[in-house]
């Protein structure tokens, strides 16, 4: 499966264990995210791994920040893209089953890597049920 990955300076550490994590199980990882601790703005990062998710370049993207929120909710501005901030194995599995979520965000100041590394595993792993969830993903998606 291909999967783009993005980061700001407070993630560095954390994607590049669930990086190592997702390869390990044979999926196809594109980073865009830095490498560096030095600044960087995560709204551009969040954008990029979008794009890559809404042109099929990715089936589902991984944002990491610091707390996950600033970088899910730059997500959730692009057009298509439902980004998930979750911080455990039952919302990253909601989040797909319910929300057909396509982006997850973690925190790598809130949660440890081998939660983060499960909740990115059972995210990917997870089918959306559709159903009645189908008609408010519809909603989601129409324009205001």
């Amino acid at each position: 499966m291909k999967i783009a990955i993005g980061n700001d300076h407070a993630g560095v550490d954390l994607k590049h264990k669930i990086v190592e994590f997702l390869r390990k199980k044979g999926h196809e990882v594109t980073n865009v995210g830095t490498d560096t601790l030095d600044s960087v703005d995560y709204p551009d990062i969040a954008k990029e791994v979008a794009e890559k998710v809404l042109s099929g370049e990715a089936k589902y993207g991984v944002l990491i920040c610091g707390t996950g929120i600033g970088i899910s909710i730059s997500a959730n501005k692009v057009k298509g893209i439902r980004a998930a901030l979750v911080h455990n194995e039952f919302t990253a599995r909601l989040s797909r089953l319910h929300n057909d979520a396509n982006v997850i965000a973690l925190g790598a100041r809130v949660l440890g890597d081998e939660l983060a590394a499960m909740c990115v595993d059972t995210f990917i792993n997870t089918e959306f049920e559709g159903g009645r969830h189908a008609r408010r993903v519809g909603k989601i998606e129409e324009e205001k």
